[in-house]
C-alpha cells in the first residue's frame, strides 16, 4: 500500500515534470515563432529599403534625363539664332551688292563695273570662306563641349556607382554583424 502510493506519487512527478517540459517545449517554439516573425519583419524593412534606394536611383536618373533635354534644347534654340544671324548677313551682301550695281550701273562704265563686280565676288568668296572657318571653328567647340558633357555624365556615374559600392559594403557589414 505505501509502495502503491509512493509508485503513484512517482508517476504524478513524472507526468509533472513532462508537463513542464511540454510546456518549456511550447514556449521554445512560440520563442521561435517570435523570431521568425521578427526576421519576416527585418526582411520586409529591408526590402523595402532597397525599394526607396531604387526609387531615389530612378528618380536621380530622370532629374537628370530633364537637364540633359533642357541643355540640348537650349543648345539647339542657339543653333537657330546662329542660323538667323547666318540669313540676315546673307541678307545684308545681297543688298551691299544691289546697291554696289545701281551704283555700277548709273556709272555706266560697264567695263568697270564687271571689273568691280568680278572683285567684289572674289571678296564675297573670300568671305563665304572665312565665316565657313568660322562655322567649323564653332562646330569644333561644340563638340569639345558635348565632349567635356560626356566626360562629366561618366564622373557621375562613376560617383554613382561608388556609392553603391559603399552602400554595399555597408549591407554586407550589417549582414555580418547580424549573422555573429
Amino acid at each position: 500500500m505505501l509502495r502503491e502510493r509512493k509508485n503513484r506519487r512517482e508517476r504524478e512527478r513524472e507526468r509533472e515534470r513532462e508537463r513542464e517540459r511540454e510546456r518549456e517545449r511550447e514556449r521554445e517554439r512560440k520563442r521561435e515563432r517570435e523570431r521568425e516573425r521578427e526576421r519576416e519583419r527585418e526582411r520586409e524593412r529591408e526590402r523595402q529599403r532597397r525599394e526607396r534606394e531604387r526609387e531615389r536611383e530612378r528618380e536621380r536618373e530622370r532629374r537628370e534625363r530633364e537637364r540633359e533635354r533642357g541643355r540640348e534644347s537650349e543648345r539647339e534654340r542657339e543653333r537657330e539664332r546662329e542660323r538667323e544671324r547666318e540669313r540676315e548677313r546673307e541678307r545684308e551682301r545681297d543688298r551691299d551688292i544691289e546697291r554696289d550695281i545701281e551704283r555700277d550701273r548709273e556709272a555706266s562704265d560697264v567695263e568697270r563695273a564687271q571689273k568691280q563686280e568680278r572683285e567684289r565676288e572674289r571678296e564675297r568668296e573670300r568671305e563665304r570662306e572665312r565665316e565657313r572657318e568660322r562655322e567649323r571653328e564653332r562646330e569644333r567647340e561644340r563638340e569639345r563641349e558635348r565632349e567635356r558633357e560626356r566626360e562629366r555624365e561618366r564622373e557621375r556615374e562613376r560617383e554613382g556607382e561608388r556609392e553603391r559600392e559603399s552602400e554595399r559594403e555597408r549591407e554586407r557589414e550589417i549582414e555580418t554583424l547580424r549573422e555573429i
